[in-house]
């Protein structure tokens, strides 16, 4: 019993660790000044008009991406900036038709007169990182730009990056992240939800409170000169984008973010593309921290920069948390109503992490107010966003035990589906994942083990506790819900 009430106990006092940390940074967010309404309009005569051109290069990075290839090529082609200041390199380690796509593309825009390269390695090594540290052996730009294959930037995303590098010290500008299909479903209103709270809230606090933020891996300008200074792109790590940031900001260079500059790209339409893609963040973030946070300690940077830099880190730790709160709720309130739990003034301390879930859902709403003008209604989507999010509590804590261990991965890309006349061909490319993942039967015993316990506690009068568990059935049966299509699939 002891044991029981201590790990719950440890989880809480994680999530409300957390969550307060997430109240801090609205509250922080709340004392700013809003979004501006719109980018920049560049008009042509603009851009015939600058004095100083920079030599900008723009690195596009391909592993098998037949559905999207073309479209970010062609988007990148026609970016507005001096043509002879600006070079546009294909970084492809493609296996499949992907290169041929890239070829025709690249003879294409060649034949018009644009400093395009198709780059090919013999080999993958370092995945993402080795292909980006390989083309900027090549490049000629001072500043880089990265671009994933399923972005469609922008047209004046270059001049509007470079607007940020107004001191010497600057040494990266992230754009936020807009999505080409967040209406398509569950899944993607639930990536869109957090991934909006990411950019607009506590990457936008982080830079305006002089706290360390990250480049995001892609829709972001780089002075190349930071990239060489801090050790350039290293792949060891799942996430070189959030290693080479820090490594950056401990030599001293600074981040800016604009918010009000979006870069539109697309979310992953099914359960097993948004799994790898969560696992690749959660576990890379977790190396990430095990490389730095010494580095980062040792440094001459202030507390408070110290302690954010921790929380950013180390924040999917709640994973864990999740995990274990929802498997010992139930448990730990039957036995206290059987006279065997910790007793009344434990879970009056318990419920003290109410504060820490108000951060969630307080940083929650001012995002959405601050997006959207139908904020309002779009905040009732926030319990299928919880519930969405603790679905993937099982995968992620499987993703951080493995860094823990020590465990080497394959960088695994997040497949895209393109334009959304391709839906129809999705399922029948190699790239829609139908395997169904052992990890599943564990999601789908957890949904039992909380349902299980929905009922006992309904059985026992537990009326307080009934949201909390029902939070948790709610997670855990998506998720089996989407495994269970996905074996419907598999079968098609």
């Amino acid at each position: 019993m002891v044991i029981i009430a201590a790990l719950y106990a440890a989880a809480m006092a994680v999530l409300t660790a957390y969550g307060l940390n997430l109240l801090w940074l609205a509250a922080v967010f709340a004392r700013h000044d809003r979004l501006r309404p719109g980018g920049v309009t560049y008009r042509k005569e603009d851009v015939d008009s600058r004095q100083i051109w920079p030599i900008v290069t723009v690195q596009i990075p391909l592993y098998n991406e037949a559905l999207v290839a073309e479209r970010v090529i062609d988007t990148c082609a026609v970016l507005q900036y001096a043509r002879h200041r600006l070079e546009i390199q294909i970084l492809d380690d493609s296996d499949d038709e992907t290169t041929a796509i890239a070829e025709r593309c690249v003879r294409r825009w060649q034949q018009r007169g644009l400093d395009i390269r198709h780059i090919r390695r013999t080999e993958r090594s370092g995945f993402k990182a080795g292909a980006l540290q390989e083309g900027l052996h090549m490049a000629r730009g001072e500043f880089i730009v990265i671009f994933d294959a399923d972005f469609v930037p922008p047209v004046n995303f270059l001049l509007r990056a470079l607007e940020g590098f107004d001191r010497k010290e600057i040494g990266m500008v992230q754009a936020r992240w807009e999505h080409l299909n967040a209406d398509d479903s569950l899944l993607t209103r639930v990536q869109a939800y957090g991934l909006d709270t990411h950019f607009a809230l506590e990457q936008y606090t982080r830079n305006r409170a002089g706290y360390f933020m990250n480049f995001n891996g892609t829709a972001g300008m780089w002075r190349r000169e930071c990239i060489e200074d801090a050790g350039g792109w290293q792949s060891d790590t799942l996430t070189e984008d959030l290693d080479l940031s820090y490594r950056a900001q401990l030599r001293g260079w600074q981040f800016r973010f604009f918010s009000d500059m979006e870069a539109p790209a697309e979310l992953p339409v099914d359960l097993n593309a948004l799994r790898s893609q969560q696992f690749r963040w959660t576990k890379g973030a977790a190396e990430t921290a095990l490389k730095t946070l010494g580095q980062l300690w040792r440094s001459t940077q202030p507390g408070r920069i110290k302690i954010q830099g921790t929380m950013h880190l180390t924040a999917h730790l709640v994973f864990p948390a999740l995990a274990l709160v929802a498997v010992l709720h139930a448990p730990l309130l039957t036995l206290d109503d059987m006279g065997r739990g910790p007793g009344d003034v434990y879970f009056a301390v318990m419920g003290l992490g109410l504060v820490g879930f108000l951060g969630f859902f307080v940083a929650q709403a001012l995002t959405q107010r601050q997006l959207y003008p139908d904020w309002g209604r779009r905040l009732l989507f926030f319990p299928l966003f919880m519930a969405g999010s603790m679905g993937m509590a099982i995968n992620n804590t499987r993703a951080i035990w493995q860094a823990l261990r020590g465990r080497r991965s394959e960088f695994v890309r997040t497949p895209k589906r393109g334009d959304r006349t391709e839906a129809r061909r999705w399922r029948a490319t190699p790239y829609a994942d139908r395997r169904i993942p052992g990890i599943a039967w564990l999601e789908a015993l957890l949904a039992i083990w909380c349902a299980v316990g929905l009922v006992i506690l309904i059985a026992r009068e537990e009326w307080a506790a009934l949201p909390f568990q029902a939070a948790f059935v709610t997670a855990f049966a998506m998720v089996s819900v989407y495994n269970v299509r996905l074996a419907g699939l598999g079968r098609s």
